[in-house]
């Protein structure tokens, strides 16, 4: 850090709080001052909560969201969108080809939209697998599938995309599903949907550990055709 201009934290979102307490006594320390972002997807209250443990350090903070998965050869990469008064400072990063995206708002705008987006992206991906699930243990998983195809084949062509890319990432979508389910207090009914399927994802992340069945039922289920 002591040459650094700029800190990205972007680690699974439940070690946030904790990396920044262990980060501020070095940032403290250091003769320089980066900018410290936080990229994790955690609710407004979290984000807020990594502000505050920053700012005890001197070091000009922004709220960053990233959407999208890593680069990959034809895509364009991920967003960082970021907010804060220091959003533009964040921005000198495109020259090193970041896609940094400032937008209106205060510290949590950038990660409220990253939850709002997330919700629904992981959501349906949470949906689609406990859906799954049921219908290979009502034994109607042809009968599904086979609709799907039929009446529904956008959905089932992103079920079939998501549900097997979730299954190495589910351990880190747990804190995630709580953290929308935080900013989702307003909004109990809500916010109850994002506790279970945070529950879902342990349960996943736990079978494909082990490879339970579970894994390998909806494996079967996304491998159809027709």
């Amino acid at each position: 850090m002591a040459d650094a201009d700029y800190v990205l934290s972007i680690i699974p979102p439940g070690e946030a709080v904790a990396f920044a307490a262990r980060m501020a006594p070095s940032l403290r320390q250091s003769n320089r001052r980066p900018l410290f972002i936080d990229c994790n997807a955690v609710s407004p209250q979290t984000v807020r909560k990594v502000e505050a443990l920053i700012a005890s350090s001197g070091c000009p903070f922004v709220d960053a969201g990233i959407i999208g998965g890593p680069p990959r050869e034809g895509e364009a990469g991920p967003r960082f969108y970021a907010s804060g008064p220091h959003a533009a400072a964040f921005a000198a990063l495109r020259d090193y080809g970041l896609d940094v995206r400032p937008m209106e708002g205060t510290i949590g705008s950038a990660s409220a939209l990253k939850l709002s987006y997330a919700s629904l992206t992981k959501g349906l991906t949470a949906l689609g697998a406990v859906m799954m699930l049921g219908a290979e243990r009502a034994g109607v998983t042809a009968a599904l599938s086979s609709e799907l195809d039929a009446s529904q084949p956008a959905l089932k062509s992103l079920l079939e995309r998501q549900v097997p890319r979730m299954y190495p990432k589910a351990y880190r979508w747990v804190a995630e599903m709580e953290e929308i389910a935080a900013y989702l207090e307003a909004d109990p009914a809500g916010a109850e949907i994002y506790r279970g399927a945070a529950r879902l994802f342990e349960r996943l992340a736990e079978a494909h550990g082990s490879g339970g069945p579970e894994i390998t039922s909806l494996k079967a289920f996304t491998a159809k055709r027709g």
